[in-house]
């Protein structure tokens, strides 16, 4: 059910989306009412730029300037004329021809917002700048108005060309400086006189009746450019249920590539924010399923030290070992399970401090060495005087067996031997060892490891 309803929805977007009511814009924009420049009335889908931008659409926002109306646009300003609203057309001059000076048009054919022409009588024509004067040619025909000018004698030259000129007939001397829009069907054999002439009429245009109808693509800030790609993913569904749609590029193609530039960026931040705040993430519960775990294992040793409160080796802190090692200066030795230091008790008694290593701090076997160890009580096995534990530092305090391990004294280089006596004391000492290990302490403990490095 939750999946029904999930799809009415997107299926009433996608609606609203393709077939808005035409009427909604107008209700919305109603309360603007209109305003005047001059003799032209303004009002919805147009609007001055002293108003509230909820009067009109962006696209279509008009300048007053000393009472004339005037449409600034992407390719030029031009005057506004007329505009009627039951035909939805609007007439537009030139203003460098609204001057009535000697200068030539410079503004292009209105790309932006869409328009369209349905007279006839309509074409755009070419202004070209040429380096070279071009003589006895039907095709340029001179664009200077008056022939008294100083331009008129001297480069550039400019030239009017009919929309239908051949590719061949432009002179590689010439550039195309505007496409200049005219209500003539064409301009062939026509004198300069003749299209000023039209060019002062000004020319008329219609503005779309269903703004909906184009495919709007805005690449000039990172809304637009989502609004543009979702357009041309919608594309396809859209020419299907209203049969046909105009594309309408709102910038040109710097435009463009400024929006990708946009949108990579934008994607690249989120990208990067997204990684670090995943990093922080993971991060965080590292630390904290380790905080969690050396809990649990603090939790655990306490439990155990709580129920074995008759033990007899002593709890020390860390400052009690770090003093009795002086800092841990003298380390006798290092095995898989940490370093060994020389300490000292307050009693003067002297003692080997294992201080074990982190990765090897397992909570269980520091149980299970305090647990054995700290009950055995024979003259033959070392003594567990003390410990320390506290998170992942775990520290165990023996007896100091001044002489050493037995290794020490078989492969010593100074070539030292034991007499047979001694070694036969040595030899009885570790079996009645292991005999109270095996038999004599509470618990039976097996020591599987008895080699010369653990003979003290």
């Amino acid at each position: 059910m939750p999946g029904a309803i999930l799809a009415l929805l997107i299926l009433l977007v996608f609606a609203l989306y393709l077939f808005p009511d035409p009427g909604v814009a107008r209700v919305k924009y109603k309360h603007c009412g209109s305003s005047f420049c001059g003799n032209v009335n303004i009002t919805y889908p147009f609007r001055l730029k002293t108003q509230p931008r909820s009067c009109g659409h962006d696209s279509y926002e008009l300048v007053c300037e000393n009472n004339r109306t005037i449409f600034p646009m992407k390719n030029g300003n031009f005057y506004v004329q007329d505009i009627s609203y039951s035909d939805e057309t609007i007439k537009l001059l030139d203003v460098s021809l609204g001057n009535d000076n000697c200068s030539i048009p410079h503004s292009s054919y209105p790309s932006y917002p869409p328009f369209s022409e349905d007279n006839s009588e309509f074409s755009v024509m070419y202004l070209v700048n040429c380096t070279m004067r071009i003589n006895y040619s039907s095709v340029y025909i001179g664009a200077f108005r008056c022939t008294n000018a100083p331009s008129s004698s001297q480069p550039p030259y400019s030239y009017f060309l009919d929309e239908n000129t051949a590719k061949s007939d432009f002179y590689e001397s010439c550039t195309v400086e505007a496409q200049v829009p005219i209500m003539l069907a064409n301009i062939t054999g026509l004198s300069a006189f003749d299209i000023y002439t039209k060019l002062l009429t000004g020319f008329q245009l219609s503005w779309a009746t269903s703004y909906y109808d184009y495919v709007w693509l805005r690449w000039d800030s990172i809304g637009n450019v989502l609004r543009s790609l979702l357009s041309l993913l919608l594309l396809p569904l859209k020419i299907f249920i209203r049969g046909n749609v105009t594309f309408f590029e709102a910038d040109h193609i710097d435009g463009f590539y400024k929006g990708i530039q946009i949108l990579c960026v934008a994607i690249t931040g989120i990208l990067l924010l997204r990684t670090f705040l995943g990093i922080i993430c993971l991060i965080v519960l590292v630390r904290r399923k380790l905080k969690r775990r050396h809990l649990s294992m603090d939790d655990m040793i306490e439990n155990f030290l709580q129920s074995q409160n008759n033990l007899m080796p002593i709890r020390y802190s860390y400052s009690e070992i770090k003093r009795m090692t002086d800092g841990f200066k003298n380390k006798l030795g290092q095995g898989g399970y940490g370093s060994v230091f020389k300490g000292k008790l307050r009693s003067g008694q002297l003692v080997a401090i294992k201080l074990l290593n982190k990765s090897k701090a397992n909570g269980q076997d520091f149980i299970n060495e305090v647990a054995t160890i700290g009950r055995i009580h024979h003259v033959n096995v070392v003594r567990l005087i003390g410990f320390f534990v506290k998170g992942s530092k775990q520290a165990l305090v023996y007896d100091f067996m001044k002489n050493g391990s037995l290794d020490k004294i078989i492969f010593s280089a100074e070539n030292n031997t034991l007499s047979w006596q001694k070694m036969f004391e040595i030899a009885l000492g570790v079996a009645r060892g292991i005999e109270y290990l095996h038999r004599g302490c509470e618990m039976q403990i097996l020591h599987s490891d008895i080699n010369p490095h653990n003979i003290l």
